[in-house]
């Protein structure tokens, strides 16, 4: 979304080129891809993990931390290694939507109207405050002091990670864009 954000407002003239179908669909393999990558990472990862604590989770569904937690065995290396991993996959999302945005801040500030400029903002402002809700809330999940850890809060903020951004701003999540 923020390249498409991007694209709209530095360089209109080539949106249908630079969005067109073929680009879409490579933007999106990419992104299945790195997803499946990651998660199948996770999934191996916590397939071979010892459980002894039981296997109930006071979660909606299985979470890493969650499941970490219902293991016996010293996981401090494999905690280590997926949250590199992690990060490395987030630092990389991030610094792509980071770049989009200071050149769409950049190309706004330079539109000479207060009109254009509004409409301008208007259109990007909804998916940076959907973005910066669900990394700021993961972040918090997932780097939070075990000493303020709770099933309840652990479960709350799962919620507002997994669920409030696609319901805020679901035109991104269940449709795709029609250029006219």
């Amino acid at each position: 979304m923020s390249y498409d954000c991007y694209v709209a407002i530095c360089k209109p003239l080539h949106y249908g080129t630079l969005l067109g179908a073929r680009a879409c669909v490579h933007m999106a393999a990419a992104a299945w891809a790195t997803g499946f990558l990651h998660a199948l990472l996770h999934t191996a990862n916590a397939f071979s993990l010892p459980l002894c604590k039981g296997n109930a989770l006071d979660q909606f569904f299985c979470e890493i931390p969650q499941i970490l937690k219902l293991s016996c065995s010293n996981s401090y290396f494999r905690e280590l290694g997926l949250l590199v991993v992690s990060l490395l996959v987030i630092f990389g999302c991030f610094i792509f939507i980071l770049f989009s945005y200071v050149q769409i801040l950049r190309a706004v500030l330079r539109i000479p109207s207060e009109q254009g400029q509004h409409k301008a903002f208007s259109t990007c402002l909804p998916h940076l405050a959907v973005v910066s809700l669900f990394v700021s809330t993961a972040v918090f999940a997932y780097l939070k002091p075990p000493s303020i850890s709770s099933p309840s809060l652990d479960l709350v903020v799962s919620v507002l990670y997994s669920v409030v951004p696609p319901m805020a701003y679901p035109d991104e999540v269940f449709s795709p864009k029609t250029t006219a």
